[in-house]
């Protein structure tokens, strides 16, 4: 009784004291009055006197601006010593409630929001930490650390992923410029000028830029797995495999390079797979992977690919990639990778036919009629390649039928080129025949 006694009298001096630097206007004896009296509460392990006196003087009228943010800076570094779980989260609580519309503490409020949406994840609340972290929007946040920012938003796009919403992961990941993981750390920081907000320093627990980079791709790759978006998939891992870490790495970066030549062959044909597909060939790492060479070399070149003999030798590849980084293809990649395999043969066969049976494409695809002319309707449909086919007589054309004009325009091209030419041998025939004249006369 005597300590409670001592300590209520203790707190009515720092209060009494409290008022008249306030009304005085004095910041440092506001602040260190305020910041002894949670001190005092703090220990003597009395939190529900502690949260009452948090709430109470950030209430007093004309409190300082300073005062309050000292006293939440203060009360934040008691968090960790709360005895129990419901105490800790009753002073997050506070001083959230504190923190709450007040725009020189609202660093603290998104740290405090964040350790309470990590209390609520342990707790198995993936809806509600997903729900609390989405109430902040750190990206207004003019003094926090750039890799803080980045860091928070990261944590709400994962959450969001945990509770399946990816429509607003996809929105939450906008918010970052995939650009800034490639600005140069290395430079000097501008000091800043008069009048410009003081840019605080991330705390020691913040990963660095080229950690993060990791982290935001891992995180795009599963987005982009739930669609299955193979070349989004592809460029995500091309990004990670990019950071000098990993490349500095073997054990890191063949499964990541072996990822990457998966997702190449699951993609869709289109030009930025050409693309990627042609740098990875030129990538020197990888003839460590001599299998890989092999297959996107295959898919390269312009011949049918038998896809039982492909199967056979990739199968055990395909299956192990279980086990390594990132996990399993997906569960419709086996499938996906027939498909293309299918779509590379029917390109080939277009490129070296302009008419062909349905009966012969169904032979060199190794598939019925009806599903080869299944597959050929499909790539015509999305515009991969042009074909006609003559259902009664079973004829695939794949050339472009041109209208009058075009075989017109196309003809004056030709004899155009034709008299060019005749003139050119004109002019080559008469100059031989005046050297020759000139070495007789001679």
């Amino acid at each position: 009784m005597e300590g409670i006694g001592q300590l209520e009298a203790s707190i009515d001096r720092l209060l009494n004291e409290e008022k008249q630097m306030r009304l005085a206007e004095n910041v440092a004896g506001t602040r260190k009055a305020a910041t002894e009296i949670l001190k005092l509460c703090f220990e003597a392990k009395d939190w529900k006197l502690l949260n009452e006196q948090i709430l109470n003087l950030s209430k007093k009228r004309g409190q300082l601006k300073q005062a309050v943010q000292s006293m939440v800076q203060q009360a934040m570094q008691y968090i960790d010593q709360t005895p129990d779980l419901e105490t800790r989260i009753e002073l997050i609580k506070t001083l959230n409630n504190v923190a709450a519309g007040k725009i020189y503490v609202e660093i603290e409020r998104a740290r405090l929001t964040k350790k309470l949406a990590k209390i609520k994840e342990e707790q198995g609340l993936i809806a509600e930490a997903a729900d609390l972290m989405q109430e902040v929007a750190v990206e207004t946040f003019g003094a926090m650390a750039k890799t803080e920012k980045i860091a928070f938003i990261l944590e709400q796009v994962r959450l969001c992923l945990d509770r399946q919403d990816f429509v607003r992961a996809q929105i939450l990941s906008r918010k970052i410029n995939p650009r800034v993981f490639d600005a140069d750390t290395t430079k000097g920081k501008k000091k800043p000028k008069e009048g410009d907000n003081m840019v605080e320093e991330a705390p020691a627990d913040i990963p660095t830029l080229l950690e993060l980079k990791r982290i935001y791709y891992e995180l795009m790759i599963r987005y982009y797995s739930h669609n299955n978006e193979y070349i989004e998939i592809c460029r995500s891992y091309k990004a990670i495999y990019d950071i000098p870490s990993v490349k500095e790495n073997p054990e890191q970066w063949i499964p990541i390079l072996r990822k990457i030549c998966w997702f190449l062959v699951l993609a869709p044909h289109d030009p930025m797979q050409s693309s990627l597909l042609n740098a990875t060939l030129e990538d020197k790492n990888l003839s460590e992977i001599p299998d890989f060479k092999m297959l996107l070399k295959q898919v390269v070149t312009m011949e049918v690919i038998q896809w039982t003999s492909l199967w056979n030798k990739y199968k055990d590849e395909f299956e192990k990639e279980k086990s390594m980084i990132g996990g399993s293809l997906g569960d419709k990649a086996g499938e996906d990778l027939k498909m293309r395999i299918i779509e590379h043969n029917i390109i080939v066969v277009s490129k070296y036919y302009s008419r062909i049976t349905l009966k012969r494409l169904a032979e060199l695809l190794c598939l019925s009629v009806e599903e080869a002319e299944k597959h050929l309707s499909e790539m015509v449909v999305s515009k991969a390649l042009i074909a006609k086919i003559d259902r009664p007589s079973g004829v695939i054309c794949f050339q472009i039928v041109k209208d009058s004009n075009e075989i017109l325009n196309s003809w004056a091209t030709n004899l155009e080129k034709l008299l060019d030419l005749v003139e050119k041998s004109c002019h080559q025939i008469h100059k031989e025949s005046m050297v020759h004249k000139a070495a007789l006369r001679a």
